[in-house]
């Protein structure tokens, strides 16, 4: 069953973060994250964790102007000039999660550098341990780096933070369907993710037709008489 993955575009990235941003190994149209500069429920065996609050940054306007220039500069697809402003950003203000948020962003969407990525995106929600969207943009890092555990690990951080991250709702969906072999979970995430998308999503709606077709198949089989 094909998908879509969720991956929102760099530029919407930069409006969650001068704090963080959101990504079916197609990625269906995540919810766009919401930029922060500042420094489903949890599975049946583990119970996500919800950070403490995290301490106040003080964001100075050179350090905003830098931000936005660089934001500027990955809305024009002008990816290497954005990565030099923002490298240099974790180095004037290495408190910042936003940069690091929105480099790891950049390695992973533009260039498929996973593993500078997860750094830098592991980086962000250190610092910024409340932000759901910086949960669900590390869970798409893991995810293509083949760490589903991870990945799972971090969208369920997401929603602990927020219930309603649509998201991380749909890209756990995802990854329990495609890479986890988990029907059922996936099919409430799934339906879930439409009951928070007012205006419907065809595919999505797709995908749920297939899984309770599927189910169907399977209990008639198993009714079968040899």
């Amino acid at each position: 069953m094909g998908r879509p993955v969720c991956r929102p575009l760099l530029a919407l990235v930069a409006a969650l973060v001068l704090g963080g941003c959101a990504s079916k190994p197609v990625s269906k149209g995540a919810a766009p994250a919401a930029a922060v500069m500042a420094a489903a429920p949890a599975s049946a065996t583990e119970t996500a964790r919800v950070p403490a609050a995290e301490p106040e940054v003080v964001v100075t306007p050179v350090a905003q102007r830098s931000f936005d220039d660089a934001r500027g500069l990955m809305r024009a697809g002008r990816t290497a000039e954005a990565e030099r402003a923002l490298l240099a950003l974790t180095k004037s203000d290495p408190g910042l999660a936003g940069p690091h948020a929105n480099l790891g962003i950049l390695y992973r969407d533009s260039g498929g550098r996973l593993e500078p990525a997860i750094t830098e995106l592991e980086l962000a929600v250190k610092l910024s341990p409340r932000q759901p969207a910086l949960h669900n943009e590390l869970g798409l890092a893991y995810r293509q780096a083949g760490r589903f555990g991870h990945a799972r690990q971090a969208y369920e951080q997401a929603l602990a933070l927020d219930p309603n991250h649509a998201a991380a709702v749909l890209n756990l969906g995802i990854l329990l369907d495609l890479y986890l072999g988990d029907g059922p979970r996936a099919l409430a995430q799934y339906e879930r993710y439409l009951a928070l998308t007012p205006q419907g999503d065809a595919a999505v709606t797709k995908w749920i037709a297939e899984l309770k077709n599927r189910k169907s198949v399977a209990t008639v089989a198993s009714k079968e008489k040899p």
